[in-house]
């Protein structure tokens, strides 16, 4: 696999894998560039270069096994093991994730739930005990969780950053409205909603260019 693959390409990949993930289902067994890029809205030059970029697997002549290449591109992704997510914020946004079916059938499994709310405390989730957030010292550690997911007020997001920092946890998916202060080892994603409405506005009113 090549050392170097561009944010372009790594924005691709999960597109990659979810057409792949379809085209088995179908039981498409090969698939060339242009079967491929026409199903994804892409150039066959631009399937051949992405392919490429993460180390090639196809054959000249012959396209691409559909099975081999999406288990090629889920073990560039990480996808290939599981992981195990702890879930700060058991409102509406990090219930939502909790309940996704896609997320566990992917490999992502919620380790816990935390909320300084008691109602939500003791209400819990239809599948998970929801915990203090007194608790997050003491419980996380015994988690093995390696994500983070962010799902607290936007007031609340850089200490709880910093804080599952302090316990081991070096990636993060951050859907608190806020650009958090990140550590030089931690990765951080961040999902920012109302950013993606205003890109939609933006083309919306630039369409015709």
């Amino acid at each position: 696999m090549s050392g170097y693959i561009s944010d372009a390409v790594i924005r691709r990949m999960p597109a990659y894998n979810r057409n792949l993930r379809e085209l088995e289902s179908e039981g498409v067994q090969q698939i060339s560039s242009q079967e491929l890029g026409e199903r994804m809205g892409l150039t066959p030059s631009q399937i051949r270069q992405d392919i490429n970029s993460i180390g090639g697997v196809g054959r000249q002549g012959r396209g691409y096994n559909v099975r081999e290449l999406r288990e090629y591109i889920r073990h560039t992704m990480g996808l290939d093991q599981p992981h195990r997510m702890v879930i700060l914020g058991a409102g509406r946004i990090g219930m939502a994730v909790s309940h996704y079916p896609n997320f566990l059938r992917e490999g992502f499994v919620t380790a816990g739930l935390f909320d300084s709310d008691p109602e939500v405390v003791a209400r819990g989730s239809e599948t998970l005990p929801v915990f203090a957030v007194e608790e997050i010292r003491e419980r996380i550690p015994d988690m093995g969780a390696d994500i983070a997911v962010i799902a607290v007020p936007a007031e609340a997001a850089q200490e709880t950053l910093d804080l599952v920092y302090e316990l081991g946890i070096r990636s993060a998916w951050n859907f608190a409205p806020v650009d958090l202060r990140v550590p030089a080892d931690m990765v951080v994603v961040n999902v920012h909603m109302s950013d993606s409405l205003h890109i939609l506005t933006y083309k919306m009113n630039h369409r015709e260019e």
